[in-house]
């Protein structure tokens, strides 16, 4: 069993096909925690969403977070802190085999966990400690060469940094790694991954491993980027306006699940991120 952590903002069509993606191609028991930070737009259509997953036992934590309860903190950042606090006091915590940190404009493939837990299971055979990650290669990391051992029948690399839309950690990171500075985050629209690499630098450059293996593909190019847009207009009536993303949001809602997959898993670029 496992856990997900899926930061959402807005882009309600994209985050539907996520979560039906986690649904359908799931092969491992998870229980999913979804924090809505700061959405403002179809706010009404997303607690409708959400309040029918809870109805169907779904979904084992909505979170909708406000600007006061991320304190005015880079979103992600505050509600990935909130998921790991919530799982420190879990007390079956150890029982879990990974977490998985999600964005919800991430799309993942039919096993995608099984792969992961098969990872996961040769870094505690091997007693491969420095790991902490595991993600899809190349995900973003630098200084990266190729691991001597395979991991769940996988080749793969080794390395730093990596970006945390997909990110598979083990089920004590928070205790291990530790969790983020929000006073340092105030104000901005990223760097929930940079703040956190400088966390695993105390382990040395090598504690990500990226699996040769097609289990995500990132959606941003199609659902249009917040952290992007926000970051590069501010938090202007402007930006907010534009987050919204009317004319891709209208797009994607008119596919089916099985429609807009099977006109995405081919497309390679969308598996490099």
């Amino acid at each position: 069993m496992y856990k997900i952590f899926l930061s959402v903002r807005n882009r309600l069509s994209i985050t539907k096909h996520c979560i039906a993606g986690i649904k359908k191609h799931s092969k491992v028991e998870y229980k999913l925690y979804v924090f809505d930070n700061l959405t403002n737009y179809k706010t009404k259509e997303h607690f409708e969403y959400f309040g029918s997953l809870y109805e169907n036992n779904l979904i084992s934590q909505v979170t909708f977070n406000t600007y006061d309860s991320t304190f005015g903190a880079f979103s992600k950042a505050t509600s990935c802190n909130q998921f790991g606090l919530n799982h420190i006091i879990d007390p079956y915590r150890d029982d879990y085999e990974f977490l998985l940190f999600l964005d919800n404009d991430m799309i993942v493939t039919p096993g995608f966990d099984e792969i992961l837990s098969n990872a996961w299971k040769d870094v505690h055979k091997k007693g491969l400690k420095n790991i902490k990650i595991i993600t899809q290669m190349p995900g973003g990391m630098v200084d990266k060469r190729i691991f001597e051992h395979q991991l769940g029948e996988k080749d793969c690399i080794i390395g730093k940094y990596g970006g945390s839309g997909f990110w598979s950690v083990k089920p004590n990171f928070f205790d291990d790694v530790g969790f983020l500075k929000l006073k340092k985050l105030v104000g901005l629209n990223k760097k929930h991954d940079q703040e956190y690499w400088k966390l695993l630098s105390k382990f040395g450059n090598e504690y990500i491993v990226g699996l040769n293996a097609k289990m995500s593909m990132h959606m941003g190019c199609l659902a249009g980027s917040i952290c992007n847009s926000l970051s590069r207009m501010g938090n202007t009536k402007q930006a907010l306006d534009k987050i919204k993303f009317e004319q891709q949001e209208e797009e994607l809602d008119k596919l089916s699940f099985d429609d807009f997959y099977n006109s995405i898993s081919n497309k390679e670029d969308l598996y490099r991120w």
